[in-house]
């Protein structure tokens, strides 16, 4: 009997209309994957969006041999020193007055405790969120995420609205030079939240780019704008930098090119470079009135030593090999190249996005199952990537390599895409 008769026989199938990749993976190292039968497969997602370090980095390999031997997993009322030292050194990477930090686990979970959080401090409970958002698939969270998972499922929780997601590759509302009037696009969206709302908004919950979403990037003052419509109504903004946090966009935290600053920030994914480490950090004020009404998020992994230790060791990584410049650097490379495939193939429609966090637009005539084939492909030519399949949208690549890429790697990403679109549009 196979593994593969096992798979079929014993794992249920979480991925929707998808499949697992058909590859059982033996090791990671780097920005590769080594699979059983002994194929390297180049990563240009970083695990699941994850693994800014690469795979296997032996700082963290180091810091998990010598932190599970000592102290991994306590009562969730108990403080370990790698808790305080991150809470500590996360504040320290913020502008004020984000300065109060709880450890959880997942994106989902952390969404789900700043969305607690923020019903709990206004007393409200209607939540905003983009109609191509994803936030996660635990209760709070699923119900702010719009770009799948809805159907099916029951009603959702009542009080979440969505309002238009800026996409100035395809914009639905436009200035006279066809561009995206962002400005009209926001004053639409809220005038219907207005509408609909029974006077109880608590909070607007957004991805400064939006990942799952197609990689869609708000003009500069977007957030700005989106701040002071959510101050007008006595909202907190909490923003999700699951995937956009910790250097991946050319800087610390994707909301500091737009000189905005969140009531709740929420980290997940790189900070714990492929281990499972969220973070929710808000202000003082916010934490004090959220303690005096009895804030609740008692979970089993809450302030856990283990991934903690990690996360010091993400930061230290990140600061030393000043990872920030990095990423803008290589993105910038990055950049060059795919926008030579799209000078190429006229199938590529658009490149997107910021730092090591890219996004890359297929049109045309059934662009979804080009997509789908040119991914698969790629698999084939020993490249892994992600691709987004949105109605109205012929399908996204996401591209997210390890901060710790080279040039060489993202070069043979680029050629093997390269190649993949050639073998699959001259068919």
């Amino acid at each position: 009997m196979t593994i593969w008769s096992d798979i079929d026989r014993h794992l249920i199938r979480y991925a929707g209309p998808g499949t697992f990749s058909p590859a059982i993976i033996d090791r990671a190292a780097g920005s590769f994957l080594y699979t059983e039968d002994g194929r390297r497969i180049l990563d240009f997602t970083s695990g699941q969006m994850s693994a800014i370090l690469g795979h296997s980095h032996p700082e963290i390999a180091a810091t998990v041999q010598r932190q599970i031997g000592t102290l991994d997993h306590l009562f969730s009322g108990m403080l370990s020193r790698p808790v305080v030292d991150l809470a500590r050194r996360l504040a320290e990477t913020l502008p004020d007055p984000l300065d109060k930090v709880m450890l959880l686990t997942t994106g989902a979970e952390s969404n789900e405790a700043a969305i607690r959080m923020a019903k709990l401090v206004t007393g409200k409970h209607e939540i905003v969120s983009f109609a191509r958002s994803w936030h996660g698939m635990t209760q709070a969270a699923a119900n702010a995420t719009y770009s799948a998972g809805r159907k099916g499922y029951g009603p959702a929780s009542p009080g979440n609205f969505a309002i238009p997601a800026p996409n100035t590759y395809r914009p639905d509302f436009t200035t006279e030079d066809g561009q995206l009037d962002w400005r009209k696009q926001l004053d639409f969206g809220f005038d219907l939240i207005d509408a609909q709302s029974v006077g109880s908004l608590a909070a607007c919950i957004v991805e400064p780019i939006l990942s799952s979403g197609g990689i869609l990037e708000p003009p500069v003052g977007y957030l700005q704008a989106l701040q002071q419509k959510c101050r007008e109504r006595g909202m907190l903004l909490i923003l999700d930098e699951a995937q956009t946090g910790l250097c991946r966009t050319g800087t610390w935290y994707a909301f500091e090119r737009d000189g905005v600053v969140p009531d709740i920030l929420t980290l997940s994914k790189t900070l714990g470079a492929g281990l499972p480490l969220s973070a929710v950090i808000t202000s003082a004020e916010i934490e004090a009135a959220a303690h005096e009404r009895g804030y609740l998020f008692f979970t089993t992994h809450v302030s856990d030593p283990l991934v903690a230790a990690v996360g010091n060791t993400v930061l230290d990584v990140l600061t030393r090999e000043r990872l920030d410049e990095r990423s803008a650097k290589l993105g910038a490379f990055l950049r060059q190249g795919l926008d030579g495939l799209a000078d190429k193939h006229s199938v590529v429609g658009d490149i997107r996005g910021r730092g090591l966090l890219v996004g890359l637009e297929l049109i045309g005539e059934k662009a979804d199952e080009v997509g789908a084939r040119v991914t698969e492909r790629c698999l084939e030519l020993d490249l892994h990537m992600n691709i987004v399949q949105l109605p109205g949208m012929g399908g996204v690549f996401r591209i997210a390599p390890p901060l710790t890429a080279t040039e060489e790697e993202l070069t043979l990403g680029v050629e093997i895409l390269d190649q993949a679109l050639t073998d699959v549009t001259n068919r």
